[in-house]
């Protein structure tokens, strides 16, 4: 309450005991009469504003994301003032601009909208959205409430790729192949002569009876590209110096990988010692190897969130989960560093029939060292440093 009316009730009640008079009394009780109805007026009134927030909760960085606010006053009383504030993180550029002055009449909507733009991936929170009201003549100290939070999940960049060229032992799948011994019976790509030692299950009779001579199919050679990405996330294994532009480079081609699999309709799976905001112990689920693009929402949902870690050991993680993969299957792993107890886990893993592409991203200090070893096994390798060095898998 003003203190200035507090002076002047005071001075009503001064001048009533010493006048004695009706109309000063009057006086009285009608500015009393005045407080308690018009904080009651700003307290009911606000009770009765609706909020209804709606935009995409999942997008991409860089993408422009339309935030609509809806009003609505249940109430039978005008909102005489409504202030407006929606609070949002400083990642979302145009963030924190939101801020309107309205009044609302009875049974009245009113709608705004604004835009916000994501600079990188992340799990922002979006609200709340402040109201506060009061009555016309300030006499009553503003009335408050906010809207409940709600949440933006921000996906990292997905560079589209071209031909990545992973390894497979899998004989059967969807996948064309240039090893003529992996065939898939579904894809007929033409018909020759019968020649000794044929199947008579390759053999097509009607063709046989057109043409008056045996006739055998032949099959187009495939492969079944089981994959498992391997993400290290432990800022010990990356430089020092470019630390958090190496993690964003490795999440960025984690889900550009992902992303090509899923198209190519085949199985990824998805595995990295991060730390999960929404997840009760820290970890990151672990996706094992699935198909559809609701499996790959679910692999870019965890990269959205997911941050670096401290003494997570990658070579424990490699060695704990790699044994729930089937035999043949290919695992990526993408990391900062290889140092001699990463390769020892890497023969490992190739001698259990597991193929192993090894991905270095950012500054690596023995980069040649690395590159020679891995060669000299037979290991393929990459290293990234920025996401132009992607185009290598575009062409």
């Amino acid at each position: 309450m003003s203190e200035y009316f507090i002076i002047f009730v005071v001075i009503i009640l001064a001048l009533a005991a010493l006048l004695q008079a009706d109309f000063v009394l009057t006086l009285f009780y009608f500015a009393v009469g005045t407080v308690a109805v018009s904080r009651w007026w700003s307290v009911r009134a606000l009770k009765n504003v609706r909020v209804l927030r709606t935009f995409d909760n999942r997008a991409f960085v860089n993408d422009r994301i339309a935030i609509r606010i809806d009003l609505h006053n249940a109430g039978r009383l005008p909102v005489v003032w409504l202030r407006l504030h929606d609070s949002l993180p400083t990642e979302l550029i145009g963030a924190g601009v939101f801020r309107q002055v309205v009044s609302l009449g009875p049974r009245a909507n009113r709608r705004f909208e604004y835009t916000v733009q994501p600079a990188r991936r992340g799990y922002y929170q979006v609200g709340p959205l402040f109201l506060h009201s009061g009555d016309l003549l300030g006499l009553n100290e503003e009335q408050g409430r906010q809207s409940e939070v709600e949440y933006l999940t921000v996906y990292p960049k997905i560079i589209p790729l071209t031909n990545i060229g992973l390894p497979s032992r899998s004989p059967m799948g969807t996948l064309r192949h240039h090893q003529p011994i992996f065939e898939d019976p579904s894809r007929v790509r033409g018909k020759r002569d019968y020649a000794a030692g044929d199947s008579l299950r390759r053999v097509d009779w009607k063709a046989t009876a057109v043409a008056g001579r045996m006739q055998v199919k032949l099959f187009e050679p495939s492969i079944a590209l089981e994959t498992a990405i391997f993400l290290d996330l432990d800022r010990a294994d990356y430089y020092y110096r470019t630390q958090n532009d190496a993690t964003e480079l490795g999440i960025v081609v984690a889900a550009s990988i992902a992303n090509w699999i899923t198209a190519k309709k085949q199985t990824v799976g998805f595995v990295t010692n991060g730390a999960d905001i929404l997840s009760s112990d820290g970890r990151a689920p672990l996706l094992p190897p699935e198909k559809g693009r609701g499996h790959l929402m679910r692999i870019l949902d965890v990269l959205a969130r997911i941050q670096t870690t401290e003494h997570n050991s990658f070579v424990q993680l490699l060695r704990r989960e790699r044994v729930h993969l089937v035999w043949g299957a290919t695992v990526i792993l993408i990391t900062g560093n290889a140092d001699q107890s990463l390769f020892e886990e890497l023969f490992q893993s190739r001698r259990a029939g597991l193929n192993v592409v090894l991905i270095l991203c950012g500054h690596v200090v023995e980069a040649d060292e690395i590159r020679h070893k891995a060669e000299h096994f037979g290991i393929p390798i990459q290293q990234f440093t920025s996401e132009q060095d992607l185009d290598v898998w575009r062409r």
